[in-house]
């Protein structure tokens, strides 16, 4: 099939690849424009881009799909029968999601119609759920609205990240992209309408979600770390200065009345914290001026004090 493909992240990176791998005729690749990073502030590319030019696709980049309308005619030139959108980070004009002959197809981390919206991988982790998913659809007008066409779940495991995830979800989400096309070549998709009612709208992380709240349970705690984990980040401060805090673990869950306060070190040997029901340890953590590490390597070098109350 003659194909346009929108994405930028390494999420849409795999869905890409499959695409090249099945022998499909990718035209041009639309991704964000490249951005500054690192403490140099680098110019860097999308890593959508650097596999397209890879593969010697056309790459454009634009600012904006709809304040700038001459690219609606650059993707009418192209005749695309299908565009694939994974993790673009634009919205779609009406003027370009009707122009390719079967439509807009976009690969997307969650189960709809649940988490909608920018990080539904982050909110599944957040929330504690102990399945994810992946859901193909045609794309409309609306935030991830469309149809439903192929879906593809997978059980999450208590001690991973939400980078983990989004990293298997990724595989799981350019397998159910070539099950798609094929289904679409095939005649067979029966996509399906969307229950509004059962939605639920996982919207972009922020550096103001960060700091951790012990006086919540255990658990809770515990999964707001293991989701913010790479980015943004978990944090907490150690005699007054930051630490994040890119991974846990829950050590109990329900503790007498009167054992620690919310916050406090129990156990200096492996940072372990009380919360409002339990206690979590730190498994990898990351001080200030410093780099991300194994918490046993931080405390070699940095020991903690029993009772110290992290705030």
């Amino acid at each position: 099939m003659n194909i346009v493909f929108m994405g930028t992240p390494s999420f849409a990176v795999k869905s890409l690849s499959a695409l090249y791998e099945s022998g499909e005729n990718v035209m041009a690749v639309f991704t964000q424009p490249d951005k500054p990073q690192g403490r140099h502030m680098k110019l860097t590319p999308p890593p959508v881009k650097e596999l397209a030019i890879s593969h010697q696709t056309k790459v454009y980049q634009p600012q904006s799909l709809k304040k700038e309308p001459q690219w609606a005619e650059i993707i009418k030139n192209l005749k695309p029968d299908v565009i694939i959108v994974v993790a673009y980070g634009k919205i779609l004009p009406k003027e370009i999601l009707d122009i390719p002959k079967y439509g807009c197809i976009n690969v997307h981390g969650s189960v709809l119609p649940k988490y909608r919206g920018a990080a539904p991988i982050q909110w599944s982790v957040i929330n504690g759920d102990e399945e994810a998913g992946v859901t193909t659809m045609l794309m409309g007008e609306g935030l991830d609205t469309g149809d439903m066409l192929l879906v593809s779940k997978t059980p999450v495991s208590d001690d991973e990240t939400a980078s983990e995830l989004y990293e298997r979800l990724a595989d799981v989400g350019a397998k159910l992209l070539i099950d798609t096309l094929k289904a679409l070549k095939e005649h067979s998709l029966k996509p399906q309408k969307q229950d509004d009612s059962l939605a639920t709208y996982a919207p972009m992380l922020s550096k103001e979600m960060c700091k951790i709240d012990f006086s919540k349970p255990v658990r809770e705690v515990h999964k707001k770390i293991m989701g913010l984990s790479e980015w943004p980040c978990a944090s907490a401060t150690l005699d007054g200065k930051r630490i994040k805090i890119y991974r846990s673990e829950i050590v109990s869950e329900g503790k007498p009345e009167g054992f620690a306060q919310c916050g406090e070190i129990t156990n200096e040997k492996d940072f372990t914290v009380a919360c409002a029901d339990g206690e979590l340890r730190f498994l990898e953590i990351q001080a200030e001026g410093s780099k991300r590490m194994k918490t046993g390597d931080y405390l070699r070098g940095k020991p903690v004090k029993k009772g110290t109350v992290l705030i």
